[in-house]
């Protein structure tokens, strides 16, 4: 059985897509890949954290190079059973509700939405996806 990922600070999380993106890095290119201004030791201190964690790798040559020791969906996963207990209370529906709330869908968005929905359903593939989005 897998290891639960533990609870990333949303810098840590922003530093994990920089690797994800650009894959090996050095401290100063990780650096580079913030949008905004952000400290060199900043950076080293989240990096030898995530390493910590076992959720980056850091190898022996030198400079060192830092790399994500977890695929992005298994940081997301760990991210949502943290907002499903936080929000929802371990209930989908209002985590759900609040997110769709916060932003408008396209019809695409909702079609996908609605396919989701019909495919978790046992027996009714097929239903939702046929309805119009007017009704």
């Amino acid at each position: 059985m897998k290891k639960p990922i533990p609870a990333l600070t949303e810098g840590e999380l922003e530093l994990l897509q920089i690797l994800w993106n650009s894959g090996p890095c050095t401290i100063l290119e990780a650096q580079k890949g913030f949008e905004r201004p952000i400290e060199y030791p900043t950076v080293q201190t989240r990096l030898n954290r995530l390493v910590d964690k076992g959720l980056a790798k850091k190898s022996r040559f030198r400079p060192a190079k830092y790399s994500a020791a977890i695929a992005k969906n298994e940081a997301s996963a760990g991210h949502f059973d943290v907002l499903l207990n936080r929000i929802g209370e371990g209930s989908v529906v209002p985590l759900i509700s609040q997110l769709l709330d916060r932003q408008e869908l396209s019809d695409a968005e909702l079609d996908a939405l609605k396919k989701i929905i019909n495919d978790k359903e046992p027996g009714k593939a097929g239903i939702l996806t046929e309805l119009p989005l007017d009704e």
